[in-house]
């Protein structure tokens, strides 16, 4: 039905649609001069251009509608614009060096792209050159430096997201238009994104079930990925890195073009070795090896745009049991000739595949766009610790995703109303099991609105889910039983634009989130979280109500924003150990729930008296518990500390003939002393604060006034600090007995070298 909808509304706008022609200059705001280079991209229409050596532009085959430009070159502030192109045929911009003025960025909002400033939300946009300027070993990593986000991990290659205290599947990750489905209810389950294609992220923090339904419930992170190459270029970048301390190596070679079509194919590998640190030394399993391969092909036409991507990624990652030898507390190898720096997979070992495809397509009718977007995931999962050639576990997940949704705006109106949701069937191929084989089946109605009226930008929305989920039934294992999960959501928020310098925001939204089938029917061990773990099939959805009230400021000086939240959470689901319970020799864990309740805040400041000087600052800080219990169980498992991060940086060179882009800086990572946890049965325990030093060279190389190579080097830990994340798992690992310490520590000093090299024709 939606093939057959698709094809008709292509026929039918196909025959109606015209197109026109935008073009204009872009220069600069101090002196008038004319700026090449500048990208010019239309986000409704995955395509855009750059301007000339004389700043000129011109762009054609664009559709008669009115859509959103967004003019971006480095060191200058973005320029975002609606434009009506029934009206318009010339438009010339004027672009600023960049200050403290927070950018208007372009954003996945409720009624399609948005501007930040419109968004009653917190929105925190990473762009790919923030990327590319931190050392990380895989995309959470990375993200995870933003205030109110914090990453669980499991050693170098699996980190999970946590926004603002919440996480697994209530954290929706968005790539390629769809959500990623991977199985991430297991600890050390990660995401199955490389890296090296994301173009730039999206932070939703909070509750975003209006556009995804269940699993939303904390936020999403949009990843994109989509390549903005001009029309009629060709392009070819070659990225790759290096890091000390795991002796990490990745390479990206990708190549992309727009000319009759919009086409993109890029091959990534990444290996380390098994990192290191002060206790430790080489911390045994943590190696991993990641390969991906992806493709893209688009259309571009006066009706609208589709386009078809295709990916597939392997990752070997070790496992880290953290068993130490009793006599001299070191951790245990496989065997007296075990390399610690070796790059291939040693026992115990996972190996996981996930491939996608993904058809999206975006049509102009009437007054509006139709969106379509069906999707196909496979993912594998095996877990090997007696013999490299036999799973203990393997895990096989089918996703279909589907999302249909028609945009349009009237007047200072915008609306989208549409569909979505997916088709999931796990099944079990190995020896061992975890969770029973099930068929789920959810779908969401939903319609949001938002409206501009003077300095107020109003929106809202509702929403309602449906989930049905089949377990099947497994000897004396496992119980066949079904289950049917509804909700309703929905969100109201405003944003008043107080003065040119200050907006003020608010908003009220209620989420959603139905159990995972680990919650409603684990029995088994779960060899990497090294416990024997039981679910509960009598666990109801949770529902939580937020309210988020926050405020930016930008002057010629200082640009800061703040964001307050509360949180309340119905039947919030977690796992606790059982005091004095062993199944198989294993300490037991079962899902249970209660009520709970979220509050914190996240700030950032940028003061810069002088134009090359800036002063960041950022703060995240969030208190989560379980309400009316004793001290004991008081406190939700995984709750990040207050982290404070601080950087002094100098542009050396803003604009220059060989070199551009220039800077030096200086930063303090802090981590507070983490008291607030799960004392029941041992479940968690206390972790120590830490303050981590940080130094970042980066600069970008010129030729004829164009970029051939961008260079970074990072020194993370510069003082080689031995501690402990509070939200890493490897601290829960065997006592070393002659120091006595528990656990795994973290990486150590580690200097990153990354370059690319970007070609275009």
């Amino acid at each position: 039905m939606l093939l057959t909808a698709l094809c008709m509304s292509i026929a039918v706008a196909a025959a109606h649609a015209q197109t026109t022609t935008l073009a204009g200059t872009v220069t600069h705001d101090g002196d008038g001069e004319p700026l090449p280079g500048v990208t010019l991209f239309f986000p409704d229409l995955n395509t855009g251009t750059i301007t000339d050596v004389s700043g000129n532009y011109e762009i054609a085959g664009l559709p008669l509608a009115r859509v959103t430009v967004q003019v971006s070159y480095i060191g200058h502030q973005t320029i975002v614009k609606d434009v009506d192109l029934r009206l318009t045929t010339h438009l010339d911009f004027m672009m600023k060096e960049s200050n403290a003025m927070i950018d208007e960025v372009v954003v996945t909002a409720f009624t399609g792209t948005s501007q930040l400033k419109k968004s009653p939300t917190p929105v925190n946009v990473v762009s790919h050159r923030n990327l590319h300027a931190v050392g990380s070993t895989n995309i959470i990593d990375a993200l995870s430096q933003q205030p109110g986000v914090a990453q669980l991990t499991t050693g170098g290659a699996i980190s999970k997201p946590i926004i603002r205290g919440l996480g697994y599947n209530r954290v929706a990750v968005v790539s390629d238009g769809i959500r990623q489905e991977g199985q991430q209810w297991g600890d050390e389950h990660g995401i199955e994104v490389d890296a090296d294609r994301v173009q730039s992220a999206e932070i939703l923090k909070g509750p975003a079930s209006l556009l995804y339904g269940s699993d939303a419930m904390a936020g999403v992170l949009v990843l994109n990925n989509i390549p903005s190459v001009a029309k009629d270029h060709f392009e070819a970048n070659l990225g790759t890195q290096y890091q000390s301390n795991n002796g990490l190596w990745d390479y990206s070679i990708d190549v992309a073009g727009n000319k009759a079509v919009l086409w993109d194919v890029r091959w990534s590998e990444r290996m380390a070795h098994a990192y290191k640190n002060r206790h430790d030394g080489y911390v045994v399993g943590s190696q991993f090896h990641q390969r991906a391969l992806s493709g893209l092909m688009g259309l571009n036409r006066k009706w609208g745009n589709s386009t078809l991507s295709l990916n597939h990624l392997h990752l070997t990652p070790g496992i880290v049991e953290g068993t130490r030898d009793p006599l001299t507390g070191d951790l245990v190898t496989p065997g007296n000739d075990y390399n610690l720096t070796t790059y291939h997979k040693s026992l115990p070992f996972q190996q996981v595949y996930h491939t996608k495809a993904v058809l999206d397509n975006s049509i102009f009718l009437g007054d509006g766009r139709l969106k379509l977007i069906l999707g196909y995931q496979h993912n594998k999962r095996q877990e090997f610790d007696e013999a490299p050639d036999e799973a203990e576990l393997d895990f096989r997940l089918h996703t279909l995703n589907y999302d249909t949704r028609y945009v349009f705006g009237v007047g200072g109106w915008k609306v989208a109303s549409g569909v979505n949701g997916m088709w999931q069937h796990s099944l079990n191929k190995g020896e061992e099991v975890l969770i029973p084989e099930y068929k789920l089946f959810d779908i969401g109605v939903f319609s949001t609105a938002s409206y501009d009226i003077g300095r107020w930008t109003l929106s809202g929305g509702l929403r309602f889910d449906n989930r049905h989920i089949h377990s099947l039934a497994l000897e004396s294992i496992f119980t066949d039983f079904t289950r049917n999960f509804s909700g309703l959501t929905g969100s109201v928020g405003a944003v008043l634009r107080a003065t040119d310098r200050l907006n003020v925001r608010v908003n009220a939204s209620r989420g959603f989130r139905t159990p995972n089938m680990s919650e409603l029917a684990s029995n088994g061990v779960h060899e990497g979280s090294i416990r024997y773990e039981l679910g509960d099939t009598d666990l109801k959805s949770e529902f939580s109500w937020q309210f988020d009230l926050g405020a930016d400021y930008s002057s010629a000086v200082i640009s800061a924003q703040v964001a307050l939240f509360f949180n309340r959470v119905n039947n919030f689901i977690y796992m606790k150990r059982l005091t004095g319970v062993e199944t198989e020799g294993y300490p037991t864990y079962r899902y249970t729930s209660g009520n709970a309740r979220l509050w914190g805040a996240e700030l950032t400041v940028d003061v810069h008296p002088v134009e090359p000087l800036h002063f960041e600052n950022s703060l995240g800080f969030v208190d989560a518990r379980l309400m009316n219990q004793p001290l004991e169980s008081r406190y939700l498992p995984s709750t990040p500390p207050l982290h404070w991060k601080s950087e002094l940086r100098y542009d050396l060179i803003r604009d220059g003939r060989t070199f551009t882009n220039t800077f030096v800086a200086v930063g303090v990572d802090c981590y507070a002393r983490q008291n607030h946890y799960l004392m029941e049965s041992g479940s968690e325990t206390a972790t120590p604060g830490y303050a981590l030093l940080n130094v970042r060279v980066g600069t970008q190389v010129k030729h004829h006034d164009r970029v051939i190579a961008n260079v970074g080097v990072i020194a993370d830990n510069l003082l080689d600090k031995a501690y402990q994340s509070h939200l890493s798992r490897l601290k829960y690992g065997d006592v070393n007995a002659v120091t006595g310490r528990m656990g795994v520590f973290n990486m150590g000093r580690n200097v990153t070298l990354k370059l690319d090299i970007p070609l275009s024709f």
